[in-house]
């Protein structure tokens, strides 16, 4: 009954994350495929901000929080309402990263999934998790100029705060998934060297979402 339970909600999840809500709100607020916006055709929020620019912010604001509900609701309903738990969460938890990355309503491509991942780890540990996850992505993000290190930098600092607090293997796994999916994601991106910020005013290299 466990493991057709975590089968079940690693099913959901996976529907759940691929749920294309920034694509849905750009053609709803602007009318625009917002994978035709960029050099990345990225089907994320980030897109949906470059769009939206300063006066529809929250149009993108919107986009990043449904991202993150999409993570954060299914695998908080298995874990604190169904007792998925022991390796079983694995899949459930990781699922729908997995789904926002390869969403099968966008012929299996999708976004970069930092919001799918703040929401996964937001039902795992509820605050630690995403406020380690937002601290070091700010950081990074402030003092280099290349969003995609950004974002994996601030992975290995969640890395750390897991290691450091004794997590179980359980979430140990769950991150080395989380982190290959968005390492491949990524790939591109990360093949540009890491540099430092220098605010003279260029240009950021594509965003991670």
């Amino acid at each position: 009954m466990a493991v057709m339970t975590a089968l079940i909600f690693t099913i959901i999840g996976y529907l759940s994350g691929s749920l294309p809500f920034s694509i849905w709100l750009g053609r709803l607020a602007f009318g625009v495929d917002i994978r035709r916006v960029g050099a990345d055709h990225n089907p994320g929020a980030a897109n949906v901000f470059k769009v939206g620019g300063k006066r529809k912010w929250w149009v993108g604001m919107a986009a990043i929080l449904a991202d993150g509900l999409k993570g954060l609701i299914p695998v908080a309903i298995a874990l604190y309402n169904f007792d998925v738990s022991g390796w079983g969460l694995v899949p459930v938890a990781v699922a729908p990263v997995a789904g926002h990355a390869f969403s099968i309503f966008l012929k299996f491509k999708g976004g970069k999934a930092l919001a799918t991942t703040f929401g996964i780890w937001t039902a795992l540990t509820v605050w630690p998790g995403p406020l380690v996850l937002g601290f070091f992505f700010a950081l990074f993000y402030i003092i280099l100029t290349n969003n995609a290190w950004a974002a994996i930098l601030g992975m290995l600092g969640l890395a750390g705060y897991l290691l450091l607090s004794h997590a179980s293997p359980i979430f140990l796994a769950i991150w080395v998934l989380n982190f290959a999916i968005m390492l491949w994601k990524h790939r591109t991106e990360l093949r540009q060297p890491v540099r430092l910020n220098t605010f003279s005013g260029r240009s950021r290299s594509q965003s991670s979402e």
